[in-house]
This record gives C-alpha cells, structure tokens and sequence, in this order.
C-alpha cells in the first residue's frame, strides 16, 4: 500500500511538474510565422537587451524588427547563440538555454526560409 501511494505522489509529482514547466509535448514547429511565432519568443527573451527600448541594443545588437533580425538570421548567429553552439554566446547571456521547443522554433523558421510573415 505504502508503495503504490509512493509510486503515485511521484508520478502526480512529475506531471505537475511537467505542466508548471510547459512540458505538455506540443510543439509545433511546422510553418513558423514571424509575426506570430517568432516575435513573441523574441519579445518574452530577447528585447529586455536587444530591443529598441535599450538604446539599440546590447552590444550593438538589436533584433526587434525583421529587417534587423534578419541580419543575425542570414550570417548564422541567431541559430548559434540560442543553441549555445561552439563559438558563439550563448544567449540568453549568462542565463541557462531557452526551453527546447523555443529552441526549436526559431530554428525551424530559420530553416523555413527566415520569412517575414
């Protein structure tokens, strides 16, 4: 009895856990819009630095708006610093990889063409 009980806090335990963190194991990464999948990661990640808000930002990078994006989609360093490839910052800066499916999407528009759609 002690065991079951056990067996099942744990299991209740790991899908609440699952849930708090947005693992539900839906990620759609097909046909990625800009407008309505990238600019909202963007705008929840990446503005607070790299928005117009911070006096073009951090580092002279800004991403906010596709014609700027797009110079960090084409030469590779978008895809690179949210995966934390070899080389590049990782970004978000000093802070642990985006949640797997942000990952993915980003990488999945860049693959679709990087569209401004």
């Amino acid at each position: 009895m002690i065991i079951v009980a056990t067996t099942w806090m744990v299991s209740c335990t790991k899908q609440s856990a699952d849930k708090l963190e947005g693992n539900n194991n839906t990620c759609d990464t097909t046909n990625v819009s800009y407008n309505t999948g990238i600019v909202p990661l963007l705008q929840a990640n990446c503005y607070s630095c790299h928005g117009t808000g911070n006096t073009g930002g951090s580092g002279g990078i800004l991403l906010e708006g596709y014609s700027n994006l797009a110079t960090w989609t084409h030469n590779g360093y978008l895809v690179g610093n949210v995966t934390h490839a070899p080389g590049y910052v990782g970004m978000p800066y000093e802070e642990p990889m985006l949640p797997a499916c942000e990952v993915n999407t980003i990488v999945a528009w860049v693959n679709q063409g990087a569209l401004n759609n």
